[in-house]
C-alpha cells in the first residue's frame, strides 16, 4: 500500500508540473521552458541529495546517467513531437508506451505481479490512454519547430518519447536504497546537457526574462519531487506496478485544466478518470 500512495504522489505530482509547463509553453518555446524546468528539477534534486545524503556506487550513478538520457531524449522527441504532428496523437502513445516500458523490464528482471494487479495495470494502460487523448488536434505548430505533420510521424515521436520516458522510470528503478538521492541529481544534470544540446540544435533562445525564468523552474521543481517519490516507491513495490499508477499523472493535467484553464473533459476522458479510479484500486487490493 505504501508503494500505491507514494506512485499515485509522483503522478499527481509530474501532472501538476505537466501543467504549468504546457501553461508557460504558451508564452515562450517549449524547448526553452523545457531547459529551465530541467535546472529546476537538478537544484531541487541536488537539495534534497545533500539534506537526505546516500551513499551511491558507481552502478547507481550510471543507472542514473541513463534515466537522465531517457528523459532529456523523451521530452526533445515530445516536444517536437507536439509542435509538428497532433496531440491527439502523440500524447496517449507517450504515456502508455512510458508506463509500457518499465512492466517489460520489471518482469524481465523477475518480478511476478499477483493476477489482480495485473488487472490493474491492464485497466491503468486504457486509462491512461482514454485520460491523455484529446479529440482535436494541437494548435498551429511553431514556427521554430514547424515541420511537415501526419499521423506516421505523430505516432514515431509519441513511441520515441515513451521509450525515452520509460527507460527514464527503468532506470531509476534499479537505483539501491542505500544510494539515497544523489542518482535523481545525477540524472537530472544529464538530462539538462541533453535539452540543451537539443535547444541549441533547434536554435531556441535559452534565456527567459527574470520573472519568466523563476516560473520556468517551478515544473522542474514538481518533477523532481515526483521522481523522489518514483525512486522511493520502486523501494517499496515491484516497478511493474508502480511505474503504471505513476505513469496515470495524465489524470491530474486533465482535472486541473478543467478547473483552473475551465477545460471541458470529454467523454473519453471522462471514461478514462473513472477507469484511473478502478485501477488505483485493483492494485491497492492485490
Amino acid at each position: 500500500m505504501t508503494a500505491v500512495l507514494l506512485a499515485l504522489a509522483c503522478a499527481v505530482a509530474y501532472g501538476l508540473s505537466d501543467f504549468l509547463g504546457g501553461l508557460f509553453s504558451k508564452r515562450h518555446s517549449a524547448w526553452t521552458i523545457a531547459l529551465w524546468s530541467q535546472l529546476g528539477a537538478l537544484l531541487t534534486a541536488g537539495a534534497l541529495g545533500l539534506i537526505l545524503g546516500g551513499t551511491p556506487l558507481p552502478v547507481d550513478l550510471m543507472w542514473a546517467v541513463v534515466a537522465g538520457i531517457g528523459s532529456g531524449l523523451g521530452g526533445a522527441f515530445l516536444y517536437r513531437g507536439l509542435a509538428g504532428g497532433r496531440m491527439s496523437v502523440i500524447a496517449p502513445i507517450s504515456a502508455v508506451v512510458s508506463a509500457a516500458v518499465p512492466v517489460v523490464v520489471g518482469v524481465a528482471t523477475g518480478e511476478r505481479p499477483q493476477p489482480l494487479a495485473w488487472v490493474g495495470i491492464a485497466v491503468g494502460l486504457v486509462a491512461i490512454w482514454l485520460v491523455a487523448r484529446t479529440p482535436d488536434p494541437a494548435g498551429a505548430p511553431d514556427a521554430v519547430f514547424a515541420r511537415p505533420s501526419g499521423t506516421a510521424a505523430s505516432i514515431r515521436d509519441g513511441v520515441l518519447a515513451g521509450i525515452g520516458f520509460g527507460t527514464s522510470f527503468a532506470a531509476i528503478g534499479q537505483v539501491r536504497e542505500q544510494a539515497g538521492l544523489w542518482p535523481n541529481a545525477a540524472s537530472m544534470l544529464t538530462a539538462v546537457v541533453v535539452l540543451l544540446v537539443a535547444a541549441l540544435l533547434v536554435r531556441a533562445p535559452l534565456t527567459l526574462p527574470r520573472r519568466s525564468a523563476a516560473l520556468a523552474l517551478l515544473p522542474g521543481v514538481l518533477g523532481a519531487v515526483a521522481l523522489t517519490f518514483f525512486l522511493l516507491a520502486t523501494q517499496h513495490g515491484l516497478l511493474t506496478v508502480v511505474s503504471v499508477i505513476s505513469a496515470l499523472y495524465p489524470a491530474a493535467t486533465v482535472i486541473l485544466a478543467a478547473v483552473v484553464l475551465r477545460e471541458r473533459i470529454h467523454r473519453g476522458q471522462s471514461i478514462g478518470l473513472a477507469a484511473c479510479a478502478v485501477a488505483v484500486a485493483l492494485v491497492a487490493l492485490a
